[in-house]
């Protein structure tokens, strides 16, 4: 059938609570003359109620749809033949866990759409939860500080943050940043402890995580430095009253393995190898370090375990306390992130003595890492709205596009064509590299 799209359920985690289409989103289209298929699903933010209101067909059966929609990886045996699948499916960098996926999907000659690559003529992403991700990773690394704080035995009413709650337990985006800026306020008539100031948080990146994490960070009492400012902390005027902020851009990280090379981002980003770590000289000034960068193999690993040793070296309690690892690349930028984390138990400690990881926040031998990877469903809500707004303006030509052509003429918007990596089961000409992937 022409001109259908069905919204399949979630159900990769029993915490995902996001949809890529709200319901008004769905009135919408069935406006423009798509006809919505809805699975049920018990996990939803949105009702199935809501989506029937809506206009939609609330049914198991999404064999009708030419076109299905989701938000995480999708299992092998859900793929129809011929059909048309928009999801994040991590197969981009040749994930070796999803290729499985991918393989099935190609002997379906199936077509399959990344949201990760939807980029306008610039490069930029389109439809993302970057920004989300950023603010409810934030906040987690917040609460996080909180717990650890009260670990090392400060006291509740000396500990700013001990009341914080997790994302997912406030009623939305708006609830959250009124209690942090009523914790910013306390912040501002009392001050911290001596023992805190200055807390300094650190920001690895400056695209939307970052933003995002900044947004919510900067609804509590904030001043700006320069890294090159952090370095010489002790010796400017400082404030128990304000909370610092570092954002590190890639000039900060690394830097040219030949001395007589001058830095350029251009070419660090073409030629990676050519570069070193050279983050290592900030972790000693910093409270709470928050990744949020794009990161592959070929890239320095910008946080390592030498590194973290080094300030934990003969049982000393440095300033960093909490990494929140937002991007959580495994193994990745940040050495230390060796498992993803969901929000019932969102932190673990990196032992630096034992090299092992302890869930929680009270093991006193290492940092406390934050690594929930779908840290967007903290406020399912908001960020569906805002996944959702920039995605159905795509929508309605998907759902028209006859894929039975071929790729030159398959009439599609020029983003969604940037991503698409299956054509009829095969990979298209910016994809091809991953044929050995795949196997």
């Amino acid at each position: 059938m022409a001109n259908t799209i069905g919204i399949r359920r979630e159900d990769k985690y029993e915490w995902e609570r996001r949809a890529p289409l709200t319901p008004s989103h769905v009135a919408r289209l069935v406006q423009a003359g798509v006809d919505v298929y809805v699975q049920p699903s018990t996990l939803r933010v949105f009702s199935e109620e809501a989506y029937r209101q809506a206009g939609a067909r609330v049914q198991e059966d999404l064999s009708p749809c030419e076109v299905v929609v989701g938000v995480k990886e999708m299992p092998q045996e859900f793929f129809a033949q011929g059909k048309t699948y928009l999801f994040f499916s991590h197969t981009a960098k040749g994930q070796p866990y999803n290729m499985p996926m991918l393989k099935r999907m190609m002997e379906m000659g199936c077509q399959l759409v990344d949201y990760e690559r939807i980029l306008d003529d610039q490069g930029r992403r389109l439809v993302l939860f970057g920004r989300h991700a950023g603010l409810s990773g934030m906040l987690e690394s917040l609460h996080a500080l909180g717990r650890r704080l009260a670990a090392e035995g400060l006291e509740d009413a000396r500990n700013p943050f001990i009341d914080l709650k997790q994302p997912y337990q406030y009623r939305d985006l708006a609830d959250a940043k009124a209690h942090l800026q009523t914790v910013g306020q306390a912040i501002r008539e009392e001050g911290l402890p001596a023992s805190l100031s200055p807390l300094v948080i650190g920001f690895l990146g400056y695209g939307n995580v970052s933003q995002g994490a900044q947004e919510m960070l900067d609804c509590l009492p904030v001043a700006e430095l320069h890294p090159a400012m952090l370095l010489s902390l002790a010796s400017h005027a400082r404030s128990s009253n304000t909370l610092y902020k570092v954002v590190f851009q890639e000039k900060d990280t690394v830097a040219p393995i030949d001395g007589a090379t001058t830095f350029s981002v251009e070419h660090y980003w073409q030629h990676p190898e050519a570069y070193r770590a050279a983050f290592a000289q900030y972790l000693p000034y910093l409270t709470v370090l928050i990744n949020g960068i794009y990161w592959e193999k070929r890239y320095p690993v910008l946080v390592t375990v030498g590194d973290i040793k080094k300030l934990y070296a003969g049982g000393k309690r440095p300033v960093l306390r909490v990494i929140g690892d937002i991007t959580c690349d495994i193994e990745g930028g940040i050495a230390l992130t060796r498992k993803s984390t969901l929000p019932d138990q969102p932190c673990y400690v990196y032992d630096t003595t034992s090299d092992t990881l302890d869930d929680g926040y009270g093991n006193l031998n290492g940092p406390v890492i934050m690594a929930v990877d779908i840290l967007p469903t903290e406020f399912p809500v908001d960020a569906s709205e805002s996944f959702g707004d920039t995605l159905l303006s795509f929508l309605p030509a998907v759902a028209a596009a006859d894929p039975g052509k071929g790729f030159a003429d398959w009439a599609l918007p020029e983003p969604i064509k940037r991503a698409a990596i299956l054509h009829r089961g095969k990979l298209t000409e910016p994809y091809r590299y991953l044929e050995k992937a795949v196997g």
